[in-house]
């Protein structure tokens, strides 16, 4: 089976989104960098106290409301700033081969994904997991980087999807 698709920065950065807000990993970092900012603000309501002649509890109140605001917004700013970093590597032009236009080949052994700057082959035991969202299948070749598909691109999405799992299983 034969695949010619295009990924935009668009697809790519749809990819950043969805790994960070799929991945343990990421999950677990954004989880306590909740929870070590609140520990922090409450550390320096009690430093600020010893240092200056106010007491603890006129400090802890808008300690603890900076504590608030930082577990409810932190989350949607750490996803901004994953988008922000990966969008400046696009600026500087780190991105090889990965945009534009694509060729793909599915066949029984692997895959085999053309550009105009490279080819790379993977065997189907290479491919570690299949996923996807309202926007791409994604073909996970490690655990940080996977095969773009956009759906807008793909004439025949669910049939895309049957036989790639269908591989994936063997």
């Amino acid at each position: 089976m034969e695949i010619k698709y295009n990924v935009s920065e668009e697809d790519y950065l749809n990819f950043n989104k969805f790994h960070i807000e799929t991945s343990k990993t990421f999950k677990r970092a954004l989880f306590v960098q909740r929870i070590i900012g609140p520990i922090i603000f409450i550390v320096f309501s009690f430093i600020f106290s010893k240092m200056g002649d106010l007491s603890f509890i006129s400090l802890l109140i808008p300690f603890i409301l900076i504590s608030i605001l930082w577990f409810i917004f932190y989350p949607k700013y750490f996803y901004k700033s994953v988008i922000r970093n990966t969008k400046k590597v696009f600026k500087e032009g780190k991105v090889g081969g990965f945009l534009g236009e694509h060729m793909m080949t599915l066949t029984d052994e692997g895959i085999v994904d053309s550009t105009a700057t490279e080819q790379t082959k993977v065997s189907w035991a290479g491919i570690q997991s299949f996923k996807e969202d309202e926007h791409n299948l994604y073909l996970y070749n490690s655990s940080v980087s996977a095969y773009i598909l956009p759906k807008k691109e793909l004439k025949n999405v669910d049939e895309i999807r049957t036989y790639i799992k269908s591989k994936m299983k063997q």
